[in-house]
This record gives C-alpha cells, structure tokens and sequence, in this order.
C-alpha cells in the first residue's frame, strides 16, 4: 500500500527565470525564497525554522545560510522552469498534472468588451461598463473583470457578494463569459466582502482593471466559492484522472480541490494553512494506496498582500506539516513532492506573480540520495514522474 504526495507550496519561487523582467524589469531580481529568509532573519531576529524542506534538499537548490546544506534522506533535489508562459496557479497545475499550456493567450477584457456584451445580453443579462471603466457590471451585482493576482490578461474574474445573490448565479454568468473569452481560465469568486465590491476595484499593470479581491475580504470572511472554467483541456490525460482509472484513490485537498479536474476525487477545499495540513495527513493516513495533491494557498495570499512576515509564519506552519508527513510516509513505494506553482515575492514592489524557478524536491523512503538533478524545462515533469514512479513502484498493478 503506497501513498504518492504532491503538496504544492503555492507562490514558492527561488529565483527569476531569465524572461522574468520581459513584463516587469525589476523582476529580474526577483527571488521569494531567498528574499523571505532574509527579512524574517531581520525582521525576528532569528532564521525561520525550515527543518523538514532543508531535510528535503531546499537548501542545495538554492542555497542560503539559513538553509541546511546536506542531507541524510533519500531525497532527489531540483529546480523547474514553469512550462507556460507568464506565472499562473491555474496554468501551472494543468501543466504540472499533465496538460500543455505553453501556448496560452494573452488578452485584457478591454480588447473584448463588445463581445463580452453580447453574450451576457444573449443569455438574458444586463451588462455595462461600471463607471465607464473597462470592467463590467452584469445584473447589478456581479463584476466581470481582469483577475489582477496573475500577470495581466492570463485570467478574468466575474465576482459578487453572496450576501447578494447565490452562488449558481455568479457562476452562470461566468459560463457565459467563458463561451467567447480567449484566455487560460474564467474564474467564477463568490464570498464575503467587507463593503460593495465597487470600492476594492483598481488599476492593474498592462492598462488592466479589476476587483482586489485579497483587499475586499473575501478571503478572510469564510464562505469563499471558487470554480475555475479553464481552456478547453483533455483531462482525461492528466495525473489525477490516470490513477484514478489504475484503482487509486485521489484526494485534491485545498486550492487543488478548486482547479483539477477528477471526477472520480476526494475534494478537501480549504484556505486556511492547518485545515489544508490536516485534510492532508488524513489523507495519509487512510488505508490503501493513494494520490494525494495539495495546494497550500495561503503563501500565496501572503505574496499578494506583501506581508513578508505573514509568508514566513506560513513556511514555518508548512515545514510542520511537511515533518508530520515524512513522519507518516515510510514505506516502499511512498513518495513525497514539494514544489511551487510560480513565485510570488512579497518584497518586489508589487502584488503580482514572479516569474521564478520552483523547486522540486522528492523524498522516496526506499530510494537513494541525496541527489542533485538538473533543471526542468516544465512542471509537467512532476506529474510524468510521480505517475512512472506509481507504475514502477507497483501501486498500478500489472
């Protein structure tokens, strides 16, 4: 019986990819692992306490003097090129689960405004530009916009209070806008904001306007609803819906749970950092064999907010989590897999995605290491080797 963990440590860059400044230049410098290390050194007047990601090799793919620098497990250590352009959560587990996303188009609602309206008008909506701004407001209550938290034109977002309609509502017009909308995912956001929702909407770069959704609260109100409609995608080719068709239970916990498709998963949404562990180690510690993929969002969020202080206390609460796990995970043919969707560097300058290399460090108790490997060209290197070490560790039978 044989568990395969892929924990995915959202916004957990170390280091710029060298077309990292072709949007931004300053993001050349870019670094998130590297940069969190030393502010939380400075800011609390010790180094963060990362035990179980130096035990992981973090520290010999990027190292640093609050990093170890050795270790003793069988751990494969590497680093990955993202595979797709820009620097995108959604983008980055399709492609980390199996899909090409190396072509993905690029395109501000502005430039689509008109076609955006007729479709919402065809279904029956009502849809105008909300203070002659190039967003829209559909029936009153739902805004169709940029999603400024990826790099300009990856996504929209169409976003409403729950206090104002249900959440079947937002997400028909969502299915709408996705009918004519030329980027990499739609996203339908229902939740709990602090105010109308007019009042968190501003610039974003590349002449893009949207909802601030980290500032309007929907992520700290609880009730958050999220489907993320995504390009046209033969799922059926992805790691999830492969074990799934080999017999082992899948188990999508945390923002995984949101934007995998598996129709035959176990989903565990959740934000918070300990409900995410917790769904996980339970995951874990279920009999039988299992894939387990985990989606730790909130050093995301942290990324976003530039709470550099916030991010640390998250890598601390993961690295945790990440020890119980190699605690639970000890027999042949388990593996563990932390790694990172794109960066998100809380000392840039801005609240948007870095385009950085992510580690990628694999513990399998009966393998041998450490080893270094070489670079990645694309995270969709991680899913092709949890799913070849699944059938060559016999968890698929035959």
């Amino acid at each position: 019986m044989s568990k395969t963990v892929i924990l995915v440590i959202d916004g957990f860059g170390i280091g710029a990819m060298p077309d990292a400044g072709a949007l931004r230049p300053g993001d050349i410098a870019a670094d998130t692992c590297g940069h969190v290390l030393d502010h939380c050194r400075a800011s609390l007047g010790r180094p963060l306490r990362l035990p179980a990601l130096g035990q992981l090799g973090l520290g010999l793919v990027h190292p640093h003097p609050d990093l170890a620098r050795s270790t003793r497990l069988p751990v494969t250590a590497g680093r990955a090129a993202l595979g797709y352009p820009g620097a995108d959560t959604y983008a980055g587990h399709q492609t980390m689960m199996g899909a090409d996303f190396s072509r993905v188009t690029v395109a501000r609602l502005a430039d689509h405004l008109p076609e955006v309206i007729s479709a919402l008008s065809a279904a029956g909506h009502r849809a105008e530009p909300l203070d002659g701004r190039p967003l829209l407001l559909v029936d009153d209550a739902v805004l169709v916009h940029d999603n400024l938290e990826a790099d300009p034109g990856i996504n929209w977002n169409a976003s409403g209070r729950l206090d104002d309609l249900p959440f079947d509502r937002i997400l028909a017009i969502a299915r709408t806008v996705r009918t004519v909308a030329p980027v990499a995912r739609v996203i339908a956001v229902g939740g709990h904001a602090d105010g109308p929702l007019s009042a968190y909407v501003r610039d974003g770069d590349g002449g893009t306007v949207g909802l601030d959704t980290p500032a309007s609260g929907f992520y700290r109100n609880g009730g958050l609803e999220v489907r993320h409609l995504g390009a046209d995608i033969d799922h059926t080719r992805q790691l999830p819906a492969l074990a799934a068709r080999a017999g082992i239970p899948v188990t999508l916990v945390g923002k995984a749970a949101d934007i995998l498709a598996c129709d035959a998963a176990v989903r565990r949404p959740a934000v918070g950092t300990a409900e995410v562990l917790a769904h996980t180690l339970e995951a874990v510690r279920a009999p039988g064999d299992g894939l387990i993929v985990t989606n730790v969002q909130e050093t995301d969020l942290a990324g976003h907010q530039q709470d550099t202080d916030r991010y640390g206390r998250i890598l601390e609460q993961t690295d945790a989590g990440l020890s119980a796990l190699l605690g639970l995970l000890s027999g042949a043919g388990d593996r563990l897999t932390v790694t990172g969707d794109h960066g998100n560097d809380p000392t840039i300058g801005h609240a948007y995605h870095t385009r950085e290399y992510v580690p990628v460090l694999t513990y399998s108790p009966d393998g041998a290491g450490p080893e270094l490997r070489p670079d990645a060209g694309t995270l969709a290197e991680v899913g092709a080797d949890a799913w070849l070490r699944m059938r060559g560790g016999q968890v698929v039978s035959g």
